[in-house]
């Protein structure tokens, strides 16, 4: 009711409603002709005390795909992200691929070029209604997203919403995409449906024999090993895999890390590189890793048994995987870890010796870490130290591409997210401020090369931090180039042409601009630095300047 207008709801506002109700916080958006119906909904809930997501105006949609995932690390709940049409929808994709690789729930929605040419409430009024329409426009994701569908009853709005949010959500999660059109999100109901969110499926648990085989083969081996990518998010999951390898003495290499796996001070952290101990190893357990190791560079010993343990423990939807395995437990990494830590409490374990030697190991590591750390040149290990130092134990790190763990200690489950497997670049920054809206009240970094916060526009990136108030900290590894381009180049052809030209050609990002500039120019602390003495007091600077609810840039030139 506003004035004496009474208004019937209309399928927007429904949606609205609905994606409210089923937990999301966030509406990020990217407007254009066909969100008339989803404005006209924002303003009748503001109007009317209405419960509906915050709306986030986001002028790129890879950045607000990003903002969705960073905020789904701290709430656990999916939000939502809606385009332009096809457009719209062809700029999601690029992080889209990383948000369905890292099972991330999304409610991904775009409009659609109006149905009707004329006739209808909503019918085409622009140019672009007829040189946007697709004969399928969910083409362009469906191979992503685990489901799609399109609305064309205005009455059916709140079952979509539920079922997209039981598709996303039920386990393994990841994105799920609907299409819009203009008239039935614009059309008036006569009465506002009712919405009840469905429970969700509960956990799958691992089969029990299965996990007492595996028990048995733990207690048999001399030489086990774990490889992860990052068992879960959740304390639980670090929770249960430390107990399962401190009881064991299993040492734990965090392969590609994309989340905390063991406290970096855990004695049975042994790094983040699996290929040196592969060979080594008569059991591997693979939990949560969709590539634990290089097979044209490594690989088991003959007569190594190996196992896999995760939601999708044989990675389905990847096309090609063919890692051996001799056991493979699906269910959630917390849930199967715990089963198998109750499995060896029954078991005669005879682990003095190993884990002794891995206490020295790890000792060994951790000290060679810090000799590196210490060195007067500015470089990976350098750069690494000093971000962990000026963030503190607590911060939470969206990494892509630069930091080194070895250097940069983590101890806490949810303070590291690394980049997605899909390696989908212009993710890291979006991700974090996406994460710092959800919980203000952490601290929260971006460590990015250059060439990945190019790709994340920093332009949009800042200004709608400065719009929003999200004050995150951004270090910027400047070496001036695509540094991976370059080394999977010289892998290949060191000794060809590419070698004598030390792989730079489509991989020189020189000259490098001043990148911390453009903050600045959105009410951010921007420092530049050169030299390894200014590298500690720049991040403190910055540091100070974002608790103070001021973005800030380190840019740090490495040289090459």
């Amino acid at each position: 009711m506003q004035g004496s207008v009474e208004r019937k709801p209309i399928a927007g506002e429904v949606f609205l409603r609905a994606l409210a109700e089923h937990g999301v916080d966030f509406f990020f958006a990217n407007p254009g002709t066909d969100f008339p119906p989803i404005v006209e909904a924002f303003s009748r809930g503001r109007h009317s005390n209405t419960k509906l997501p915050r709306p986030v105006l986001v002028p790129h949609e890879n950045l607000a795909v990003a903002m969705a995932h960073g905020a789904y690390t701290q709430t656990g709940r999916p939000q939502a992200v809606m385009v332009h049409v096809n457009v719209g929808t062809g700029n999601t994709i690029n992080n889209l691929i990383n948000l369905a690789r890292d099972r991330v729930p999304l409610i991904l929605a775009a409009g659609r070029t109006p149905i009707t040419e004329q006739g209808a409430f909503g019918s085409r009024s622009r140019q672009i209604h007829w040189g946007q329409e697709m004969f399928d426009q969910a083409g362009m994701v469906r191979e992503i997203v685990k489901w799609d569908y399109e609305l064309r009853v205005p009455g059916q709005v709140a079952d979509v919403v539920a079922r997209a949010h039981e598709v996303a959500m039920t386990v393994p999660r990841g994105p799920v995409y609907l299409v819009l059109p203009r008239e039935p999100l614009s059309a008036s109901l006569a009465e506002t449906p009712a919405i009840a969110p469905r429970p969700l499926p509960g956990a799958a648990h691992p089969d029990p024999a299965a996990i007492e085989q595996l028990a048995e083969w733990i207690a048999l081996a001399q030489r086990p090993l774990i490889i992860t990518a990052g068992p879960g998010t959740d304390e639980s999951a670090v929770v249960a895999l430390a107990k399962v390898a401190g009881r064991a003495a299993i040492p734990v290499v965090s392969h590609n890390a994309r989340s905390v796996a063991l406290p970096s001070s855990d004695p049975m952290n042994a790094g983040y590189d699996s290929g040196p101990l592969v060979g080594e190893a008569d059991l591997i357990i693979v939990i949560e890793s969709d590539a634990p190791w290089y097979p044209n560079m490594h690989g088991p010993a003959a007569g190594c048994r190996v196992a896999h343990i995760g939601e999708d423990p044989i990675y389905a939807r990847y096309p090609m995987r063919s890692f051996p395995s001799d056991l493979s437990i699906a269910s959630p990494a917390a849930i199967a870890l715990a089963a198998l830590d109750a499995a060896l409490a029954q078991l005669k374990l005879n682990v003095d010796v190993r884990r002794t030697n891995l206490v020295e190991r790890h000792q060994l590591r951790r000290a060679k870490a810090a000799k590196e750390a210490s060195a007067s040149a500015l470089n990976a290990a350098t750069f690494s130290a000093a971000v962990g130092e000026a963030a503190g134990t607590e911060a939470i790190i969206f990494n892509e591409y630069p930091l080194s763990l070895e250097h940069c200690a983590r101890e806490k489950a949810g303070t590291f997210y690394g980049l997605s497997a899909a390696g989908g670049l212009g993710w890291g920054l979006g991700a974090a401020m996406g994460a710092k809206l959800a919980a203000p009240e952490k601290f929260v970094v971006a460590t990015v090369g250059d060439g990945a916060y190019m790709f994340a526009n920093p332009t949009v990136c800042h200004w709608v931090a400065d719009k929003f108030a999200i004050p995150v900290l951004t270090v910027l590894f400047n070496n001036a180039r695509y540094g991976a381009v370059r080394r999977a180049t010289l892998s290949m052809f060191k000794d060809g042409a590419a070698g004598e030209d030390d792989g730079q050609f489509l991989a020189d990002l020189s000259p490098s601009p001043p990148f911390e500039e453009i903050v600045r120019l959105h009410g951010g602390h921007g420092e530049r630095v050169e030299t390894h003495a200014e590298l500690a007091p720049a991040l403190a600077r910055a540091r100070d300047a974002v608790r103070g609810g001021q973005q800030a840039v380190v840019n740090v030139l490495i040289p090459n």
